[in-house]
């Protein structure tokens, strides 16, 4: 693999001369765009489920063939970003997903489920690379001792729009499924705005100099061997496949969850998915603060054993307990992305690279444990649904406690 170019740098990693404030703004934007498009997926799945008389597996699949794109994708666009450096990757990234959502257009005219679930992948292929090029980039750009917290930070000002998505879907799409019946037009006029500001973004990025750290890779033998030898990447890839999991599995069906649980119609619960959401955003500022203090596995712990608390509140209660006490997820899940990856990728230098596609591909995470839910739903009920995330935090606190230890062995 051909390695990243890089300048002569200073210590931070940047070349000299060079300045944090353009990379932060995009990475800023980069994040609020990426939060805004998946977490819209959160409200396709209620308006799909209406629209196309769903059961909830099915309506799953919205998740399922978003999240999937990363199992597959993840790997080659770390190639990508190797071959061609982070920002060239980004505009990239931020021009698939353009087509992708573009194609919600036709989908819509035509009035296809499955034409609707081939658009997401499209959206999901861009996504990804910006997802394998963001991340990596973030813990470059400075001190690694300090790269948790400077994670969480750029993710809390990306969380505005995890905050909005909710309640853009509600007011331009849930809002009008009483309207168009069986019809899936409420999502032309959001998903065209969307496209045209995606490629705006992509042209003012291409316009930018950016700072290019150095990010050494391997050659391709050499990488593969080194990578899963250290402990930490590998139990760094299965909590971050659960964290994903959970996250996306209870912000997929929240909105059914609290409208079954607490007795209120669609429309009023998926208000309480920007609330969910939105206490990420609380959450990633606190948490950015906290973790300039407070060693990051033993933030990521407390946040994993408060997640199974709460989630064994909520399945065993009823009314707006049952509702609250699932929305505070959220604020545990705040820090866990940025604490697991810094933690999976610390002491790799020069693997650095190549582990973030190997954790990016961990984020299909969000396919396998949704889908597995729904199924559940489906089968069973909410109750038993809903151990599925539990299960998921309980293996992330021993990712805090022991897994996240960086012991390095030999590989045959």
């Amino acid at each position: 693999m051909a390695q990243i170019p890089v300048a002569a740098t200073s210590q931070t990693g940047l070349a000299e001369g060079q300045s944090y404030r353009p990379a932060l703004v995009t990475l800023a934007v980069l994040y609020f765009m990426m939060g805004l498009i998946t977490c819209l997926n959160d409200t396709l799945v209620p308006f799909f489920k209406n629209s196309f008389q769903l059961t909830y597996t099915q309506s799953a699949l919205v998740q399922f063939y978003f999240f999937f794109t990363y199992g597959v994708m993840s790997i080659p666009a770390g190639v990508l970003v190797s071959k061609f450096g982070f920002k060239q990757s980004m505009v990239a990234g931020f021009a698939v997903a353009a087509v992708g959502t573009f194609l919600f257009f036709p989908a819509s005219l035509m009035h296809q489920y499955y034409l609707f679930l081939a658009a997401l992948f499209i959206l999901a292929v861009g996504i990804v690379i910006l997802q394998v090029a963001a991340n990596p980039y973030i813990t470059l750009l400075g001190p690694p001792e300090t790269a948790s917290s400077r994670f969480n930070l750029i993710q809390a000002l990306g969380s505005l729009g995890t905050t909005v998505a909710p309640l853009l879907g509600l007011w331009y799409i849930l809002s009008e499924t009483s309207h168009v019946g069986q019809s899936s037009e409420a999502v032309r006029l959001p998903y065209l705005c969307i496209t045209a500001l995606v490629i705006l973004i992509a042209f003012v990025i291409s316009q930018l100099k950016l700072p290019n750290p150095v990010a050494q890779v391997p050659n391709a033998v050499e990488g593969q061997a080194g990578i899963f030898a250290f402990r930490n990447l590998r139990f760094g890839l299965v909590a971050l496949f659960c964290y994903v999991g959970a996250e996306v599995s209870i912000g997929s069906f929240l909105t059914n969850y609290i409208a079954d649980t607490a007795g209120i119609v669609e429309n009023e619960a998926v208000t309480y998915v920007a609330f969910y959401w939105g206490s990420m955003l609380v959450g990633r500022f606190i948490g950015a603060g906290v973790l300039k203090i407070v060693r990051a596995p033993l933030v990521l712990s407390i946040c994993a054993v408060a997640a199974v608390l709460l989630i064994a509140v909520s399945v065993t209660s009823t009314g707006m307990l049952a509702a609250w006490t699932m929305v505070a997820v959220g604020l545990c899940n705040s820090i866990m992305f940025a604490t697991i990856f810094s933690l999976s990728v610390a002491g790799l230098e020069e693997h650095a690279t190549r582990a973030s596609g190997w954790l990016s591909t961990a984020i299909v995470g969000g396919a396998v444990i949704s889908f597995l839910q729904g199924w559940l739903i489906d089968h069973f009920n909410w109750q038993v649904a809903f151990m599925l995330p539990l299960v998921c935090y309980v293996f992330i606190l021993f990712f805090g406690l022991n897994g996240y230890k960086e012991r390095k062995f030999d590989t045959p």
